[in-house]
């Protein structure tokens, strides 16, 4: 493993070397928030993990009061928002998954295809995975066409078409789920986010499995 993570660290820092001091800065910014969201979402459990995300949610926070227009900035604070609410639970749950819709539709304000469109992917299932009024704002034709929205700016990413696979299989439409599981696991990995790639994969696996459950039935 040493020889990969010297190459990853490497590739981040010949990046650096070639930006601005602001650019760098953000870009040092992004892998630290995404590197530690990871290892809070799928190494940390319990009450550890409540409040990782507490103090992640905080430096995100920080993050978009430092750059306002920065978009990536509000993807990751709603990104963090809206795993923190899976990880709270109960009535808190909706008020952290409200805050996540805001900060992603500012960041659509501002730059829709930065990070390749992960704002429309990440609030598309913000919106089938809340319930609908009146308890929620979820909302299962705009979660459809918010991730369909996101596949067309990253037809071939790993968390788009997971996401778009997840839906319809809620949706019951197993052929269709199953397709877009199996092409987000051909998906490329990206060098600089190793851990979410891996973990994510294994999402795709287990929904994988339960699609051919249903489509055996």
């Amino acid at each position: 493993m040493k020889p990969i993570t010297v190459l990853v660290t490497s590739m981040a820092l010949a990046v650096t070397l070639y930006l601005s001091p602001v650019a760098a800065e953000e870009v040092s910014q992004l892998l630290s928030v995404q590197q530690r969201w990871a290892e809070v979402n799928y190494k940390i459990e319990g009450d550890e993990q409540l409040k990782a995300f507490e103090e992640l949610s905080a430096q995100a926070e920080k993050w978009v009061e430092q750059e306002p227009d920065n978009a990536e900035a509000h993807i990751w604070l709603g990104i963090i928002k809206s795993t923190q609410a899976g990880a709270e639970g109960g009535l808190s749950a909706l008020g952290l998954a409200k805050d996540a819709r805001k900060s992603l539709q500012r960041a659509l304000q501002l730059d829709p295809q930065a990070l390749q469109g992960s704002a429309y992917a990440s609030l598309g299932t913000l919106y089938y995975k809340v319930p609908g009024w009146p308890f929620g704002f979820g909302d299962d034709d705009k979660a459809s066409e918010l991730l369909q929205r996101a596949l067309e700016i990253n037809p071939d990413g790993i968390d788009p078409n997971y996401f778009y696979a997840d839906y319809l299989y809620e949706q019951g439409k197993y052929s269709d789920a199953r397709k877009y599981a199996e092409h987000a696991l051909s998906a490329e990995v990206r060098e600089q986010r190793p851990l979410a790639d891996a973990e994510r994969r294994k999402e795709v696996q287990a929904l994988l499995k339960k699609i051919h459950h249903e489509l055996k039935r």
